[in-house]
């Protein structure tokens, strides 16, 4: 059997066509092409030839855009937080504490695609959960209800004129983070009653070929390169054009007197810092960071400023973008070590890979590495690391065959795409 896997972004549509066993047979990608993305992907499936079965994920329309309101900021809201994340949802708002009227204005200024309502542990206080979930009944998208379990029912009740998707709390008790059902939960609303509210196809048949967010997809392909080894983390910057996505993993460590056993995988998205739309945010960080001075900053402000105005427009000189794609990957990896307190393992990374247009289509990306692998901060982690490009986007349908449960292919593809990285 071929599959065809697909990645329906909102501007690329990229295809790969795998064959049964997980050997890459193709590639090709398409300009997406909404209001009707199937015209894309057809072009893409014609391309690469037939398929017995089509897989897709997306991020198309501006992807999974989610608000958190939870019952505290440094612990239901955060767990809120983190869980939205690792599910592939790009999160919008957060609030923490019982809403009022401003608060329910400014989430639904936000206009997330659906809301995660968290707080309280299994059988703690209820009245913050319960409060929010009157006030959310103002409010027309989607609900996951995953906090306090004996509340549950109350609570959505009080939500019952909306569509309520309830989960096991994500905090069942005080330090215990539970994210696997409300991550299972928010990939189940996004399937049945995000996707379809796009306005990216007309009928049912698009929706029938979706089978996860990209960023979930792309998250569970690394989860399974870095199941394949014990050489250190596996480590993935993905820099686009509105964000700058960093995903890490690392497999279970085994040692001659234990097994530490440290969380499978983490993905972080910085909202202000791309090639396009938040280009101007990426100088901003760098000069706030130290990583260039004043000089270099009035140079790539004028350039970001004009990548911000026209997100079609290509620079004559493309070292300009690698620059920019540098210093966002630096700001990013920093960033997400920060979230999960620099815990990649402990050999660091093994394997860190870059991912996005502005890489794949690069001669070299050997500046962007010496860059990355000078930064005092990121050194301890990419001492060791091997670095490669992700030029075929393997990551998204491995994800996809694993996610219908094709590991031995998704292992297969991978294997591959690692040999390729470790050989370069």
């Amino acid at each position: 059997m071929t599959v065809l896997c697909l990645d329906v972004g909102s501007t690329w549509t990229k295809g790969a066509l795998v064959s049964h066993a997980g050997e890459l047979l193709g590639t090709a990608q398409h300009t997406t092409t909404p209001p009707e993305v199937l015209q894309g992907i057809d072009a893409v499936a014609d391309a690469l030839g037939p398929a017995e079965q089509t897989l897709a994920c997306s991020s198309a329309g501006g992807g999974l855009r989610l608000a958190v309101v939870g019952q505290e900021r440094l612990v239901s809201a955060e767990a809120g937080y983190r869980v939205a994340l690792s599910a592939g949802a790009k999160v919008v708002h957060v609030s923490a504490g019982p809403l009022d009227g401003a608060g329910v204005r400014a989430l639904r200024a936000a206009e997330p695609d659906l809301v995660l309502l968290v707080g309280g542990t299994d059988g703690g206080d209820a009245s913050v959960l319960l409060h929010n979930a009157g006030k959310l009944s103002r409010v027309a998208c989607p609900i996951v209800l995953a906090g306090n379990a004996e509340a549950q029912p109350e609570a959505a009740g009080l939500l019952a004129a909306r569509t309520v998707v309830r989960t096991a709390n994500v905090l069942p008790d005080v330090g215990e983070l539970a994210p696997g059902p409300a991550r299972a939960a928010i990939r189940e609303v996004f399937l049945r009653h995000v996707i379809g509210g796009k306005g990216l196809s007309r009928g049912r048949r698009f929706r029938g070929l979706v089978r996860a967010v990209t960023p979930d997809a792309v998250l569970r392909g690394v989860s399974r390169l870095a199941a394949q080894d014990r050489e250190g983390a596996v480590l993935v910057v993905d820099v686009g054009g509105a964000t700058t996505d960093v995903y890490s993993a690392v497999s279970t460590v085994e040692g001659p007197e234990r097994t530490v056993a440290l969380p499978p995988d983490r993905r972080t998205v910085e909202g202000d810092l791309g090639l396009r739309w938040s280009a101007p945010g990426v100088v901003a960080e760098a000069l706030a960071e130290k990583l260039i001075d004043k000089g270099e900053a009035a140079v790539l402000h004028r350039e970001a400023a004009a990548r911000a105005a026209d997100v079609t427009w290509l620079p004559d000189d493309p070292t300009v973008d690698r620059r920019l794609a540098a210093l966002a990957a630096v700001l990013a990896v920093r960033r997400h070590l920060r979230l999960v307190d620099g815990q990649l393992g402990p050999r660091g990374a093994g394997l860190l890979v870059l991912s996005g247009g502005v890489f794949r289509h690069a001669e070299s990306t050997d500046d962007v590495e010496r860059v990355l692998r000078a930064d005092p901060v990121l050194r301890p982690v990419l001492r060791t690391a091997a670095v490669t490009v992700d030029r075929d986007y393997v990551l998204a349908p491995a994800g996809l065959l694993a996610e219908t449960g094709r590991t031995a292919a998704a292992d297969r593809l991978l294997t591959a795409f690692r040999e390729t990285a470790t050989a370069t």
